[in-house]
């Protein structure tokens, strides 16, 4: 199996079914008054929406390589666990600014005024999160 988007579309049907699978083990509820399985029901159900139609046009289109590149893999797995104990030990807000900084060096291209503003962006949606929804986030 030599084909990049087929193996992106089973993969996004494998962790859509393992998060689907086990949403169900919580009650569901009803919209007007959702139970703690719903939404990951609904969010994997999607996923496998998603996963489906990638599969289909992977027959459809061209194949494309699969190529691993460690620098990148390591630059991202890097940065996720930077922003755990960052958060942990410091403030989340620090987590955030270093998991965008961090991941972004394994891109194409590296910019500076970019990475600030994702970094503000998911900053603003962590702050809704605290003080809209009452999520308890260590942000600062």
């Amino acid at each position: 199996m030599n084909n990049r988007n087929l193996v992106k579309g089973v993969f996004l049907i494998a962790i859509s079914l393992a998060f689907g699978l086990g949403s169900l083990r919580y009650p569901m509820g009803a919209f007007a008054r959702a139970g703690p399985g719903l939404f990951p029901l609904l969010v994997s159900s999607l996923l496998l929406l998603l996963g489906v139609v990638m599969v289909a046009r992977s027959f459809l289109g061209e194949r494309a390589r699969i190529e691993f590149n460690i620098r990148n893999i390591t630059l991202i797995i890097l940065s996720l666990c930077g922003f755990a104990l960052i958060s942990q030990y410091l403030n989340m807000i620090a987590g955030i600014v270093f998991l965008v900084f961090c991941a972004s060096v394994a891109g194409t291209d590296y910019s500076v005024m970019r990475n600030l503003k994702v970094a503000g962006f998911l900053i603003v949606v962590a702050l809704m999160f605290q003080k809209l929804l009452g999520v308890q986030l260590p942000l600062y």
